[in-house]
């Protein structure tokens, strides 16, 4: 484990190097291709001032939100999939038919129903992260050995007891996998759609920063903003969900 983040940073200081090259022999305009210092710099700043601070705690609330809801319904939906065979043949129709649909697809349709606020951006999320939940239970659930289900008839449990005492904790894998895909769709599906929405509550979210650095033509700022994206990707992915997993 060591070894792996050890050959990480050794492949992180690589890219900074080659960054700092094509800046210092001028390969892009310097306009758009901001040095590492320049990037860190702003950083700081942003982070001094406290509004990345407070856009990213926002951007977390509503991706929180997302999930939640998120993880409710998938959890329903496993349910009503594995003890109801009709529920079953539409469960598979619907993930058919919007699995494959990206979020910025359903834009026009989202604003449309529900306008530019934080419902809006929530139902992106939800879309994004759903799907592929509801998968990774309705799949760890069918791994589940029938035997287990038998002995648990044979000792009396309802199928409401089935799923909670067999089905969720044979199948945790398979549900903190889906969580995991889960989480970075919704980074992706919140970051979009600010972008797009623009500002959504008094300061907007990680998304937002982006974009408004952007539109200043504040590029350090832009590639702080990135930066802080891949920390928080790389901090959950190696700390949050590895540590889920053993424990599961």
């Amino acid at each position: 484990m060591k070894r792996k983040y050890i050959h990480r940073l050794l492949w992180i200081a690589f890219f900074i190097v080659l960054w700092e090259g094509v800046y210092y022999f001028n390969l892009y305009d310097r306009q758009i291709f901001p040095s590492i210092q320049q990037i860190v710099i702003s950083l700081k700043n942003s982070l001094i001032k406290g509004d990345l601070i407070i856009q990213v705690g926002f951007s977390f609330l509503i991706i929180f939100k997302g999930l939640i809801i998120s993880i409710f319904l998938a959890f329903i939906f496993s349910f009503l999939d594995y003890f109801f065979i009709q529920f079953n043949h539409l469960l598979d129709t619907v993930i058919g038919i919007l699995h494959p649909l990206p979020g910025v697809a359903l834009l026009p349709l989202v604003i449309l129903w529900f306008g530019i606020g934080e419902d809006a951006i929530l139902v992106i999320i939800i879309h994004s992260v759903l799907w592929p939940m509801t998968i990774n239970m309705k799949t760890g659930f069918k791994s589940v050995d029938k035997e287990y289900i038998e002995v648990a008839k044979n000792l009396g449990m309802n199928m409401f007891q089935i799923f909670y005492y067999v089905l969720i904790p044979l199948s945790l894998r398979h549900i903190v996998s889906g969580l995991e895909i889960g989480w970075s769709r919704s980074w992706r599906a919140l970051i979009s759609s600010e972008m797009i929405f623009g500002a959504i509550g008094p300061f907007g979210g990680l998304g937002w920063y982006i974009f408004e650095k952007r539109v200043y033509m504040d590029t350090p700022g832009m590639y702080a903003g990135l930066v802080v994206i891949i920390i928080i990707g790389m901090v959950m992915e190696d700390f949050v969900f590895r540590r889920i997993k053993k424990l599961s």
